[in-house]
């Protein structure tokens, strides 16, 4: 058997993942802000009796350990870019990271909705001037994390009615995103524990505290579902959006007399895709040639599966 040089047909699976994003630094500098704010949440809510302000520390532990798991998966997926155990690199990194933090954010919705519903049940005094001050503390906190982790991605990342199409053309990084999630929570918890102290302190509506606690829960329990919906659907190789998949179709069945019999389009990163094709052809040509005609920005990984068509 003659000796063949591979390396002209070979390539490797990194896709750009070995390059440190630019939601690292960000979350790194976020984790810091959010464990100081935690610290002293949690210590406020439990010296002055609040629950809304012991609920949004308690909210600020879970996001501290969901930010540090975004953070790891980060480098994680950086280190290991080029490991060739991973078939088509480490890209899904990103979107285990965002799960992991989604389920951390369903947990401490249902902590909250206890926590809340036992102090309804059984009140206790609220320091209200001394609470009030802490949760603006913790609001001007979670407003300056917010703006750092903020990209143009978020907008309206808390509708998850989006269709496949309109995902097509967002580079998604699960990861900042549930970062982001995260801190939009806190902001909301903080505000929510605002509202209900001042209302407290002035209208004497103390059952406003744990009530703000449950509406919280309610919310990012709905963000959290969100977010697993996303993430999992890459998780488990859901097929690609559909105008993605039709833009691949018609660049080959518009260009010659082929037909796609069989197509699969699944991520393997934020905003990239792998593909399978199988061509129908009279006339087949190499795979090469099919590869050029389906050359899209989004498809970084491409299989040709060409057949003989036996009938007319």
């Amino acid at each position: 058997m003659h000796t063949v040089n591979l390396e002209s047909w070979q390539h490797d699976h990194t896709f750009g993942q070995d390059t440190k994003r630019p939601g690292e630094n960000r979350t790194l500098l976020v984790i810091c802000l959010t464990a100081v704010t935690m610290v002293i949440e949690i210590s406020a809510g439990v010296f002055y009796g609040s629950m809304a302000l012991l609920a949004d520390g308690l909210h600020m532990a879970s996001h501290t350990a969901a930010l540090t798991i975004s953070a790891f998966a980060y480098a994680y997926a950086r280190k290991h870019a080029s490991d060739t155990q991973f078939s088509f690199g480490t890209g899904k990194v990103n979107a285990l990271g965002g799960y992991s933090g989604a389920i951390l954010l369903a947990v401490f919705a249902l902590m909250m909705a206890w926590e809340s519903t036992e102090r309804l049940i059984l009140p206790t005094t609220i320091a209200f001037n001394q609470a009030i001050l802490v949760a603006f503390l913790g609001l001007f906190v979670n407003g300056i994390s917010v703006l750092i982790l903020k990209d143009d991605d978020h907008d309206h990342s808390h509708d998850h009615a989006h269709s496949e199409d309109h995902e097509t053309h967002q580079v998604h990084d699960h990861n900042l995103k549930a970062a982001y999630l995260h801190v939009v929570a806190d902001a909301l918890t903080s505000v929510l524990a605002i509202g209900a102290l001042l209302a407290g302190k002035y209208l004497a509506l103390a059952w406003m505290d744990p009530m703000m606690g449950i509406v919280g829960s309610i919310l990012v329990a709905r963000w959290s579902i969100g977010l697993l919906r996303s993430t999992s659907s890459v998780l488990l190789d859901r097929q690609g959006p559909s105008s993605l998949r039709d833009k691949v179709t018609l660049l080959i069945e518009d260009q010659t007399d082929d037909r796609v019999s069989d197509l699969h389009v699944w991520a393997v990163g934020p905003g990239i895709y792998a593909a399978e094709v199988s061509v129908v052809a009279d006339s087949p040509q190499p795979p090469d040639y099919y590869k050029q005609l389906i050359s899209v920005s989004e498809i970084v990984h491409c299989t040709v599966e060409v057949n003989v068509c036996d009938t007319h």
